[in-house]
């Protein structure tokens, strides 16, 4: 039996690079996304710690928060509950000229929710039968839908578990159901098999992200997120500065202003 060699760690110069260029296609194409009236909406899920949010991240580092927007919902309040259970995500879907990033998504429920209790057995069914119908119509309507799943090993997922305890800086990204999704490990696994067997669809398939290796899963995600969206560069018409209006008016002196001390 032939072992898989691991591959090397990507240089930190050449993943800067390569990054810096994906980032400049992001632009490019929320540019053409604005210009188009094109409705974008990503969907990011997978294992806690397998690198989502890092992702995400670099995604909107050099975009229009105003074009490229994130999603991340806190738990639901008593009312949205009440609602029904796409209601407060649709709320978020974009308009024409956006893309939309959904850090946890209406998924939630084929995860979270299922393992931990807060859903009953009839609504989890219900839904398993309902999601692909939910995204068959966005999709129809002319939204271009995209899911990814990060996966991570149990090894890579613990070892970033115990960076993130071990590390004051990194602590407070380790919450209560994280905790909870590290002892039920083959539950969420359970869970991820069967949301795939019912919601990875031909219309709406699941993307797998390798996630082990942060830069490596940073880059193929953007890489493939900029394919599945076809765009061309807009050329806009080169600005030029006004002249600065020039009267008497005199600034007031610093003495009258209360100023943040100069520490640095």
């Amino acid at each position: 039996m032939t072992v898989t060699e691991k591959p090397k760690k990507l240089k930190k110069k050449f993943y800067e690079a390569e990054l810096a260029r994906l980032q400049n296609e992001l632009v490019k194409m929320q540019e053409w996304v604005a210009s188009q009236g094109l409705r974008v909406c990503v969907i990011f899920e997978g294992r806690d710690a397998a690198g989502k949010g890092g992702t995400i991240k670099r995604i909107g580092d050099q975009t229009n928060p105003r074009v490229v927007r994130v999603v991340a919902l806190a738990a639901p309040t008593e009312k949205e509950r009440s609602q029904w259970y796409f209601q407060r995500y649709a709320a978020h879907l974009p308009a024409g000229g956006e893309v939309v990033l959904f850090d946890r998504s209406w998924y939630n429920r084929a995860g979270v929710e299922r393992v931990m209790g807060f859903c009953t057995d009839e609504e989890y069914r219900e839904f398993l039968r309902s999601a692909p119908e939910f995204e068959d119509m966005l999709i129809r309507s002319g939204l271009i839908l995209i899911k990814y799943w990060f996966s991570v090993s149990d090894d890579e997922q613990e070892r970033r578990f115990q960076d993130r305890i071990n590390n004051p800086e990194k602590r407070w990204k380790l919450s209560e159901m994280d905790l909870h999704s590290r002892a039920r490990w083959v539950d969420y696994s359970r869970a991820k098999d069967r949301m795939f067997e019912h919601t990875d669809t031909e219309t709406s398939p699941w993307w797998v992200v390798n996630a082990d290796d942060k830069r490596r899963a940073r880059l193929n995600c953007i890489s493939h997120l900029l394919s599945c969206v076809p765009y061309e560069d807009v050329k806009s018409e080169p600005l030029e500065l006004p002249e600065r209006q020039t009267d008497d008016y005199v600034r007031p002196p610093k003495e009258a202003q209360t100023t943040v001390p100069e520490i640095y």
